[in-house]
């Protein structure tokens, strides 16, 4: 197994006691194709992940519909951290069991670490989801379920101060050298509902989504040598909370525009460490989120935009905000081909190609995979199964 493997699955399995009975954060598998799109042109079966508006968005033969589960991961690391930190814990037991040329080792050393100065945090994220979905004339509803986890580490190394015992110098470099991280992690269980009205010859819906949120942080900060995510569990802050979404469409024909406020209510979590003591906060502020769409039978477009930053920890300059576009060709109904782009304004993030497919026979059951890419350092996939009746 890798080193980004390693990571991702260490605090995947650190996180996994609000992932196991939640869903996700991160969208379903369509809307993963096509740049994360979703917020006009989600369907009534994904409206509680993008804008509840979107449940009185449904066919006149849609009875029911069933999502489950959609599984989604993303891996951030643009400055090659975890693999520079894996050689240089290498590098520092070499040294530290060597008998011979103990400065030549610890010139690597200090090599890595001044790679390792400045680096960009690394983030590793994942979610998963569920829903039911129950389209009709007087209200719309879906009910669902949906759990999230993100990790940001980011190494903090001590300066080289060169005095005439280089040993004790680079030694204590490294001594006094470590990688903090921080996770947060949700689980959210939620009631879509919608309404669809005719105004002026316009479909103009509205939606409100009342929710339960159960939300977690962790902290962690260990030297460089000893570094292990395994350790993370061991600081576990939680809160829980009731929120809302609120959502609103305008159709005409194929053409949807939508908007959608998620965490109508402010949430802040301490990050604490494994001693109770307050290390940072996390921020769960609302998001607005207005987004276009042309849903054809043949052709589908859609363009989201972020209205605000979705902020996260208060100590770590991991600020968001997306652009994002995607398209999809539907060949009768039976197969998709998909393809997005996303642009993070505040350039926390870099901008990633998506793409994916779907296989959807008789419009029954449809399967649905998607992947993004960055370059080596920035990769996700997401898929999902669902059923509609």
């Amino acid at each position: 197994m890798n080193n980004k493997t390693q990571l991702a699955v260490g605090i995947l399995f650190a996180l996994a006691p609000v992932m196991a009975t939640a869903s996700n954060n991160m969208i379903e598998a369509r809307g993963a194709a096509m740049g994360n799109t979703g917020v006009a042109s989600a369907d009534y079966l994904t409206a509680g992940l993008y804008n509840p508006a979107l449940t009185a968005s449904f066919k006149d033969n849609d009875d029911v519909g069933l999502l489950l589960p959609a599984f989604g991961m993303e891996y951030r690391d643009s400055d090659d951290t975890v693999s520079t930190l894996d050689d240089l814990q290498k590098a520092i037991d070499d040294y530290e069991s060597a008998f011979s040329d103990p400065l030549g080792k610890l010139d690597d050393i200090n090599r890595l670490l001044d790679d390792l100065e400045g680096n960009k945090p690394t983030t590793v994220s994942a979610s998963l989801g569920f829903a039911v979905a129950l389209p009709s004339e007087l209200v719309s509803s879906n009910l669902y379920s949906r759990g999230y986890a993100e990790a940001i580490a980011a190494p903090i190394i001590a300066p080289y101060n060169a005095t005439d015992n280089p040993i004790n110098d680079i030694e204590n470099r490294y001594q006094n050298s470590s990688v903090a991280l921080q996770a947060f992690a949700y689980a959210e269980f939620g009631l879509a509902l919608g309404k669809s009205f005719n105004i002026a010859k316009q479909d103009i819906a509205f939606g409100i989504t009342p929710k339960f949120q159960q939300l977690r942080t962790y902290y962690l900060n260990a030297s460089v040598a000893d570094f292990d995510v395994e350790n993370v569990d061991d600081s576990l802050t939680e809160k829980n909370a009731f929120n809302f979404d609120l959502g609103a469409s305008w159709s005409l024909d194929a053409w949807r525009v939508g908007l959608t406020l998620r965490d109508l209510i402010a949430q802040e979590v301490d990050v604490n460490d494994h001693n109770g003591v307050k290390k940072d906060t996390y921020k769960l502020n609302p998001m607005v989120t207005v987004g276009a769409a042309y849903n054809g039978s043949l052709i589908s477009a859609a363009v989201d935009l972020e209205l605000t930053k979705n902020e996260r920890f208060a100590s770590i300059a991991d600020e968001t905000q997306f652009l994002r576009f995607g398209v999809e060709g539907n060949a009768w109904g039976w197969a998709q081909l998909r393809a997005g782009y996303e642009i993070d304004l505040q350039e926390t993030a870099d901008s990633a190609i998506t793409a994916g497919i779907g296989i959807s026979p008789f419009d029954v059951v449809s399967f649905d995979i998607a992947a993004n890419y960055a370059g080596s350092n920035q990769v996700g996939a997401a898929a999902n199964l669902a059923f509609t009746f």
